[in-house]
């Protein structure tokens, strides 16, 4: 199943982001990678800029190029505006959903637990964490993985509450997607209008 590999630290020091939920790297060095990361930064172009919040946004959801694309095209085709559009339908994804619940500190740790069947949509297992998330569905922990300590731990912090657009009943460890979000409700600091500009080149 493609994912990032990569150097994560690098890449939350080149946006001075913690783009993965981490942050561990900026706080030992909270500037820029590389024999120049703590020089002045040159200048960059318009089409620098928007290619680095395409990067951000890619990075911050987990998602790679191809499906990044797809992800466009499809938010392109549906009415309204096209970069809350891309947002809305990244925020659907399923390893994000079980993130946003709170059943993982970090979405890649959700993608870890949607990959090896610990979570059922609708009292499926589902292990694809692309899965789009509708309206009504019902994302819950399976049985046999809600005594795992990673779930556990990450449930007793109870940040589902913070996002008004998903239910979470700690004591079933089971949840709704009541709706998907308004750009207003999406926290993530991307600019959305860059990566429209982008892609109309």
């Amino acid at each position: 199943m493609a994912r990032y590999t990569g150097p994560r630290g690098k890449v939350e020091r080149r946006f001075n982001e913690p783009v993965f939920g981490e942050g561990k790297a900026l706080q030992k060095k909270p500037y820029g990678p590389g024999q120049h990361g703590r020089g002045r930064r040159k200048k960059q172009s318009e089409y620098a800029i928007q290619l680095m919040e395409k990067q951000k946004a890619k990075y911050t959801y987990g998602v790679l190029e191809r499906q990044f694309s797809n992800l466009f095209k499809k938010a392109a085709a549906k009415t309204g505006i096209t970069g809350e559009n891309l947002l809305k339908l990244l925020e659907a994804r399923l390893d994000n959903t079980v993130y946003r619940m709170g059943v993982s500190n970090t979405r890649r740790g959700a993608r870890q637990l949607v990959s090896h069947r610990h979570i059922t949509v609708n009292g499926q297992v589902v292990n694809v964490p692309s899965y789009r998330v509708r309206p009504g569905d019902v994302i819950a922990v399976r049985g046999k993985s809600q005594t795992m300590t990673a779930i556990q731990e990450a449930v007793s912090r109870g940040t589902a509450s913070s996002y008004s657009w998903v239910e979470w009943d700690k004591s079933t460890l089971s949840g709704k997607y009541i709706n998907d979000p308004d750009r207003s409700e999406i926290p993530e600091n991307i600019n959305e209008q860059l990566i429209v500009e982008l892609y109309s080149k």
